[in-house]
């Protein structure tokens, strides 16, 4: 029976996004045009009003989406087993990397078909656009255009809809706990870059949109008659250009330059988007902004969540310090709480600051630890700094008590895949370089829980470092490296910037300074790790909320709207009071589903209380540090001094070991290692064939440690 739900709700989902696809299609046309303007007189005479029904159409399709997407993921972690191994599916292939180009980075088949398919969409809408805008050719009499000044004018007049079409598609990438993008399997830290990619092509039409709309003014002296006026009715100018200032700052501070040098810029920075969201709003009107609305609208209600799932605060168990400027911080978690290996969660600490969160890999395992999660923090930008130097503090203390103060911190998260990819493939590769190697010590150390049974047949973990102590990053899987007649995991670790000869991974091991741990006080909170909600309730939220927007339309609609503005009889009437109204409404729907998160929130804190002080008088003897006193079996594993990994011989001879049967190649590094295992694995395909004269099955996949 679940079955058949799952199959019911793929297909479902499938035809909702093909409807709202078509209509990206089909809104250009003319034919659409007439049949929109007759619906939308008809719904004006109505309660509904013009904008309820815009909303139902334009903007709820893709919330449905969402809402069947909670749903069926939902049945989806309930039917599907824990051990899938070998599961691959018919669009692995199109996974696998077909360019990898410093500019853009690895694109697979899927992504570029995606980006082609968008393109083709946005050339259509310009060309149908521009084509209508010619063939009537009636330049503005204000104006008084030449042929060649109207046609420049229109063209820029349309590139503002490829830029709406590029917003329309912003926050979606964005979402971290809603269920757009998990439904496809690409979790929140790896799709980024589409938020990043559609950004930088809508800010490029936006600036022809404005730029060659203030040329044809230049041009006929009406700058200042048209830039500084707030136009009652129609496009009002001075919101268009207020919002693209406001873009042109988010994308200029959100630079790789900027951000990594100085990221409380661009993080403040980026807040700005409520400014810039909002003057769109004034700047194109209420119908052209219920085509943008679904992303604005479960951005929102993500946020919302988000927001109340990190309140309140829990506090940091313990700290262990490693000798390479990293520390693991144990916090506790609600037992409940299961999360797949990768998973990211985001913390704040108020003492450092009390808004910027920063995002890291979890390292330890839902079946393992039953009432911890803990994170690796590696000491390199200023916030990873003051967090190092505040435990550091702590630790040289002097105290009675083996409990240092409480530090306390918000978590959002854990955020991960909505399957276990690892699992899915008979032998495993993964790559690793520096704090990149954080996603793998969970997948090992649930490897290490569950034993051998239906987990991959092989394992190589390949680590590159800049020097020999990084290798203490290591120790929380370090039982696992030292029984490989049980695990079959062999490790081989590169270290660049240093020369040795003759020296063994053990001898490493036993020559790096051994970790210290300072556990912290619990006494000032009552608070547990449980994660984010479930996803029905997650559904149900999100239905009361679009609901509780569409009521709030009807009785605007009813009693403020004055009935001269309700019928649809011209497109570009378009006013304040109506943008304001579409404002309030949303603003009602949120208020709604905030009220129905925090009685939900608040029922799930009252049961975690007597289990989080279960947990913390057991933690000062719960946490103890894995023994650095390697044993010979380490001399089993491989360590390299002075060079960089080979990735094409280390992928060509695994796959030969391994006879090239399915095999899952993982990356987690610096862009160009992740280019140049990308680039490997093409190869190997191509040009390596088996006994059999199979080619290698190899499917590639990258993991991010950083945003």
């Amino acid at each position: 029976m679940t079955r058949l739900s799952l199959l019911l709700l793929k297909l479902l989902l499938i035809l909702v996004f093909a409807g709202w696809v078509s209509l990206w299609v089909l809104k250009p046309t003319e034919f659409w045009t007439r049949k929109w303007k007759g619906a939308e007189a008809k719904a004006s005479a109505t309660a509904f009003g013009y904008n309820g029904l815009d909303f139902v159409v334009f903007t709820f399709p893709l919330i449905g989406l969402s809402i069947i997407g909670f749903i069926y993921l939902e049945l989806k972690h309930h039917d599907e087993p824990r051990n899938s191994l070998g599961r691959t599916t018919a669009l692995t292939s199109l996974s696998s990397p077909l360019l990898v180009n410093p500019y853009v980075g690895i694109l697979s088949g899927a992504q570029i078909l995606t980006s082609s398919l968008f393109i083709m969409l946005l050339v259509w809408t310009f060309y149908v656009r521009v084509s209508n805008d010619f063939k009537k050719m009636t330049p503005l009499k204000s104006f008084k255009l030449s042929i060649w000044q109207y046609k420049l004018f229109r063209m820029a007049t349309r590139c503002g809809l490829l830029s709406e079409a590029c917003l329309a598609l912003l926050l979606l990438p964005v979402l971290r706990g809603m269920s757009i993008f998990r439904c496809l399997g690409i979790q929140f830290e790896a799709s980024i870059k589409y938020h990043v990619w559609l950004g930088s092509a809508m800010i490029f039409f936006a600036t022809l949109h404005g730029g060659g709309t203030l040329f044809i003014w230049g041009i006929k002296h009406r700058i200042q008659d048209e830039m500084w006026e707030w136009q009652k009715k129609g496009r009002i100018y001075l919101a268009g250009e207020i919002a693209l200032a406001t873009a042109f700052v988010m994308a200029i501070t959100a630079l790789p330059q900027i951000r990594r040098k100085w990221f409380q810029i661009f993080y403040y920075t980026h807040h700005l988007y409520i400014v810039f969201i909002l003057f769109f709003l004034f700047h194109g009107g209420d119908r052209h902004f219920y085509m943008v609305f679904p992303g604005v609208f479960l951005f929102a209600l993500d946020k919302l969540l988000r927001v109340v799932q990190s309140r309140p605060e829990t506090c940091i168990l313990s700290a262990r310090v490693f000798p390479c400027k990293a520390i693991e911080l144990t916090l506790p978690k609600d037992s409940r709480l299961k999360y797949e290996p990768t998973s990211v969660i985001f913390l704040k600490i108020p003492s450092i600051s009390k808004l910027q969160w920063h995002p890291f890999s979890v390292t330890s395992s839902s079946s393992a630890d039953e009432h911890s999660i803990s994170v690796i923090v590696k000491s390199e930008g200023q916030w990873t700094s003051s967090l190092h130097s505040k435990i550091i503090h702590a630790e040289k203390q002097d105290s009675e008590s083996d409990k240092r103060e409480c530090i306390p911190v918000a978590v959002e998260g854990p955020y991960g895949p909505a399957s276990t990819e690892f699992l899915r493939y008979n032998n495993l590769l993964m790559v690793a370089g520096g704090i990149g190697v954080t996603p793998f010590l969970s997948i090992l150390r649930e490897i290490t829980c569950n034993g051998r049974n239906a987990y991959p047949d092989r394992i190589h973990l390949i680590y590159s470092i800049k020097k020999s102590q990084d290798v203490c990053l290591l120790d929380p899987i370090l039982p696992q490296l030292l029984d490989i007649e049980q695990f079959h995991t062999k490790l081989k670790v590169f270290v660049t910037r240093e020369n040795q000869i003759g020296v063994t991974l053990r001898e490493v091991f036993n020559d790096v300074p051994k970790a210290e741990i300072t556990n912290f006080s619990t006494a000032n909170t009552t608070y547990a790790v449980h994660g984010p909600e479930r996803l029905l309730w997650m559904a149900a939220v999100t239905v009361i909320s679009s609901v509780m927007f569409l009521i709030s339309l009807v009785i605007f609609n009813r009693f403020v709207i004055s009935p001269a503005q309700k019928p649809a009889a011209a497109q570009k009437k378009s006013s304040t009071q109506t943008d304001l109204v579409l404002v309030c409404s949303f603003t009602i729907a949120i208020i709604s589903a905030a009220i129905m998160a925090i009685a939900i929130r608040w029922k799930r804190v009252t049961i975690l209380t007597n289990e989080l002080q279960f947990f913390s008088n057991k933690q000062s003897k719960a946490v103890k540090q894995s023994s650095l006193e390697a044993s010979r079996d380490l001399d089993e594993h491989e360590i390299h001094f002075g060079g960089r990994p080979i990735f094409q011989d280390i992928i060509s001879n695994f796959a030969r070991e391994t006879g090239g049967s399915d095999i899952g190649v993982f990356v987690c590094g610096p862009q160009g290692m992740k280019d140049s295992v990308a680039l490997a694995c093409r190869r190997a395909r191509v040009s390596q064939r088996n006994a059999k004269g199979k080619r290698p099955k190899l499917t590639f996949h990258s993991l991010n440690f950083t945003l």
